[in-house]
């Protein structure tokens, strides 16, 4: 369980590095062709793209850290501990985005 949840934090920085790059090279260049939302998908822009990507990685650093975890835990309880951590990024991703765009 543990190369899932590696596999998925993984996945899910190198999306955040894509969509943060990705859009600062389309600014800076002023070109919208390069920008994630519009190469990879228009979901990556708006705001169920975000809180998408926030779960992906909330869900893989939660899964890491209840799995490492030194005591030691059944594997219901760190699968209930990653499925919060997942929701509450999902919470936390879309109050920050309702933050900066207010």
């Amino acid at each position: 369980m543990v190369k899932v949840y590696a596999v998925t934090l993984a996945l899910g920085i190198l999306g955040l590095l894509v969509a943060v790059l990705g859009g600062s090279l389309a600014r800076n260049t002023g070109s919208d062709n390069l920008y994630p939302g519009t190469r990879i998908g228009p979901n990556l822009r708006s705001a169920r793209g975000k809180a998408l990507l926030g779960a992906v990685i909330g869900f893989g650093m939660g899964g890491m850290s209840a799995e490492l975890a030194p005591i030691d835990l059944p594997w219901q309880v760190c699968l209930l501990i990653a499925v919060v951590a997942a929701g509450l990024s999902i919470f936390w991703v879309r109050y920050a985005v309702g933050q900066s765009e207010a």
